[in-house]
């Protein structure tokens, strides 16, 4: 046997070793890594279908710069309407059929909640959860499911210490949803207010995602006579909160949750003239704050949807969001420097150090180790003031929380 025959079974046996490791984890070939996502394209919170949009746009940016470690991406986003039912069957999908090789950015507590204990026997990663309830921050328990952005209960001891110092004496109404993401809104008002609670708390009323409206408990908590309003809710019913408060011409103190801040889905849909005065709570930069006409960060942003999504609407902060959590999986497969099992993935999305990303506000990071499931853990306060998002007061972290 010649020298350049050993040569080519030496090359052959090298690439099918190469073959045999990538295909050694479900949804990674020499070509591709498959990555799977469920989304509300339809349903009660379809304002949120935007977030899969993005995302997947984001990842034919990555492709078309070369992919990563040569190979493109191949990003499934199917539609779970916001059922935890439907979340089920389409994430069996994903993982069973279409063999991705994690869970990205799935959207909603509930729905994802129903699909966590199931992505941690298959031990399939389920990345960067779109919601914000503390069981994404179990990593003994649950090691397989992170969260993204700031907790729920984080954000809720916020807004119960910005009440204490704005109205020490106020009366507090609340709308919550009767899910875990209301449960732990409630449990971060609690944290602060622990024995004086029910003192603090005039009247609380809930919602179910099948109601039509919440209109009804809007007059509710109104006839309690609270002037202080917490409005925890997807985007449909914090527009029709802010609608329903401004015809029953109430003035409280009206803060509502991150979530709810979209000018696009929210905020112009119900007339800006009607938030104005508004307070939640941010942790990205808003596109329409002047602020950042100028900065690299949000000029980044911009060219990126002006090229893979030139219709979309800016006002829309889904789309920050979406750029932002694709940024920090892109680190993520970029740190696992050609190693793209499951178990580096989820080892790198738990090893992150100080990442900035475009979009985030000047000081904020993220931040994962082996025990800290909790990426994004500050917060600013902001107002609307009719045409933008005004933040104001220092970065608060909410890491005792």
């Amino acid at each position: 046997m010649d020298r350049r025959t050993l040569l080519l079974l030496g090359a052959a046996a090298a690439l099918g070793v190469n073959r045999a490791s990538a295909s050694e984890t479900p949804g990674v070939s020499q070509t591709e890594i498959k990555i799977g996502n469920t989304a509300p394209y339809s349903g009660p919170a379809s304002a949120f279908g935007v977030i899969g949009q993005a995302l997947s746009a984001y990842f034919k940016q990555v492709n078309d710069n070369g992919g990563i470690s040569g190979r493109k991406i191949n990003f499934i986003s199917l539609d779970d309407a916001y059922s935890p039912a439907k979340t089920v069957e389409q994430t069996r999908r994903l993982v069973e059929s279409d063999e991705v090789t994690f869970i990205l950015n799935g959207i909603g507590s509930a729905p994802q909640l129903a699909v966590q204990r199931y992505m941690n026997l298959r031990k399939v990663p389920q990345l960067f959860v779109g919601a914000g309830v503390d069981r994404w921050s179990q990593p003994d328990a649950l090691p397989w499911s992170i969260g993204w952005q700031p907790t729920f209960r984080t954000e809720a001891s916020i807004y119960a210490r910005y009440i204490d110092a704005e109205k020490p004496n106020g009366r507090v109404a609340m709308l919550y949803s009767s899910e875990d993401a209301g449960k732990d809104y409630v449990a971060g008002l609690k944290s602060v207010w622990s024995g004086n609670f029910d003192k603090k708390v005039a009247r609380m009323a809930t919602y179910e995602t099948s109601d039509p409206t919440i209109e009804s408990q809007i007059v509710s908590l109104h006839d309690s006579g609270a002037d202080v309003l917490v409005i925890t809710a997807t985007p449909k019913y914090v527009a029709q909160a802010i609608r329903k408060i401004y015809e029953l011409n109430w003035k409280p103190l009206t803060l509502i949750t991150n979530t709810g801040i979209s000018v696009a889905a929210v905020i112009n849909p119900v007339g800006p003239e009607k938030a104005v005065g508004v307070v939640s709570t941010g942790y990205l930069k808003d596109n329409g704050d002047p602020a950042w006409n100028n900065d690299p960060g949000m000029n980044a942003f911009r060219k990126f949807m002006k090229q893979y999504m030139p219709n979309a609407d800016l006002g829309d902060s889904n789309y920050v969001f979406a750029y932002s959590v694709a940024e920090t999986a892109l680190h993520v497969l970029e740190q696992c420097n050609g190693d793209f099992s499951r178990e580096n993935i989820m080892k790198q999305a738990t090893n992150i150090r100080d990442l900035a990303l475009s979009c985030l506000l000047p000081g904020i990071t993220i931040n994962t180790d082996s025990k800290n499931f909790r990426p994004i853990r500050q917060m600013q306060l902001q107002r609307w003031s009719g045409t933008h998002w005004v933040r104001f007061g220092d970065l608060i972290d909410g890491s005792a929380t």
